[in-house]
């Protein structure tokens, strides 16, 4: 397998269910992994693993992360909006239950986010995401390890 220096996963970290996923799929590639919160998290010690605690607010994490995705990275996050951005600016993004978000799905996943958005505001009762289960665990270690392949040679 080719090691690319410049290969970075940044993970989207106050709820993301499967760190531990990332953390192993991380070391196998030889990237650089940044866990982005607002808050402080326990992290393993690894130099390959930095934990960036942002200032509470709006889209601190996500504006951090943003800003330096670019070819060669790959962003674990649920954060439709945040992955729009990233996949903008050359990353890959996968969502935790492996989904990936590339520029051929983003405008239709940002369309069926607004739409939900749009029918709660009007008082529609939506339900929440289906519960985390094994299966979703499976499938994220599959699509984060596709995304981390296109990035690798993206980034090259």
């Amino acid at each position: 397998m080719t090691r690319t220096a410049s290969l970075t996963l940044f993970i989207d970290a106050d709820a993301c269910p499967v760190k531990d996923e990332c953390y192993r799929v991380a070391a196998r590639h030889g990237a650089q992994v940044y866990l982005v919160s607002n808050r402080r998290i326990g992290v393993p010690r690894d130099p390959q693993i930095t934990l960036v605690v942002v200032d509470e607010g709006l889209d601190k994490a996500d504006d951090w992360i943003a800003e330096r995705a670019e070819a060669g990275s790959v962003v674990v996050t649920a954060d439709i909006p945040l992955a729009a951005r990233c996949v903008g600016a050359g990353a890959q993004a996968v969502t935790p239950k492996g989904d990936i978000l590339d520029e051929s799905r983003i405008g239709m996943a940002l369309a069926s986010r607004n739409l939900m958005t749009d029918l709660r505001s009007a008082g529609q009762q939506t339900g929440g995401p289906a519960p985390f289960a094994a299966s979703d665990r499976s499938r994220f270690l599959q699509g984060l390890e596709s995304a981390m392949r296109r990035a690798a040679r993206a980034g090259v």
